[in-house]
């Protein structure tokens, strides 16, 4: 991939928003391509998602070579060179789009800003190489990350894979089913450059009464609802914790919001944002 001579205003900005986040989150982030390094990632990636029977969720040899092939391997290091995040993203043909793999902070520090510093160093980097959008599929249960992708990025999803990944082996989802949204980020697109600003898209659930009720969620409270025009979909608050205590009541919330995201996407409709309480906004028509 060759680099562009002339700096876009728009690189300008993605390079100081990823600067600036890395500032308020105290790290330094980094390209890595160091070997020994890398084995620090894989490290760091075992730590947040142990293993599997195939071993580490990226070994040291894959990682050397995504970015020997001039793909991205990121690493944040604190202020005392400690590695506290890392990720990883491959490029598609005719650089048209970044997959990004995996992307993960050492437990602990997932309201410090690693992840949202990560991500905005990966979009810099695209962004310098002409790329101009970014995926990768997240398992639309885990509220908090889909808020994340979502509302704080400035993503958005519409397309749902069914068990994508087989049957889970991990240490977190071992069991489970490993159905995934794919989010899609622009990383142009006005609604990026202000999530990349520190101005996350407002995601703010309306009022509704029995009347908007349009389903009722395995916990037997409302959790789809049709309000202000847009359509709502809730999910647990925390999957993990649930998958432990009640395993029968995770798999029925697979279930449910796979038959939901199914229906609306073919509808023509976007999960374009997350409130805090796990609600996904869903619009015709994209992000508003």
């Amino acid at each position: 991939m060759s680099l562009s001579l002339e700096v876009s205003p728009l690189v300008r900005q993605a390079r100081d928003a990823s600067a600036r986040a890395a500032a308020a989150a105290r790290i330094r982030v980094v390209d890595e391509s160091d070997l020994d390094r890398l084995r620090d990632v894989e490290a760091l990636l075992i730590t947040v998602w142990g293993t599997s029977p195939h071993g580490a969720p990226i070994p040291t040899d894959l990682l050397r070579s995504i970015s020997h092939a001039g793909c991205n391997v990121t690493a944040a290091y604190s202020e005392n060179g400690t590695l506290c995040g890392a990720a990883a993203a491959i490029v598609s043909p005719g650089n048209a789009s970044m997959y990004s793999l995996i992307a993960g902070v050492l437990p602990g520090l997932a309201d410090n800003g690693v992840g949202f510093a990560l991500k905005q160093h990966q979009r810099a980097w695209a962004l310098i190489r002409g790329i101009e959008t970014m995926t990768w599929t997240f398992d639309p249960l885990v509220s908090r990350n889909a808020r994340f992708n979502l509302t704080k990025l400035g993503a958005h999803a519409d397309e749902y894979l069914e068990n994508f990944y087989g049957l889970m082996e991990d240490d977190i989802n071992a069991g489970d089913q490993s159905d995934r949204l794919v989010a899609v980020w622009p990383l142009t697109s006005r609604e990026s450059v202000a999530c990349s600003e520190g101005v996350p898209l407002a995601t703010v659930l309306p009022g509704f009464g029995p009347a908007d009720v349009r389903g009722i969620g395995p916990d037997g409270r409302p959790s789809v609802a049709e309000s202000a025009g847009s359509l709502w979909c809730r999910v647990p608050t925390d999957i993990v914790a649930l998958r432990g205590r009640d395993p029968e009541q995770a798999a029925a919330w697979r279930a449910s919001v796979r038959d939901i995201f199914s229906t609306e996407f073919g509808r023509g409709r976007s999960a374009v944002g997350v409130t805090r309480g796990g609600w996904y906004r869903l619009e015709t028509g994209g992000q508003q």
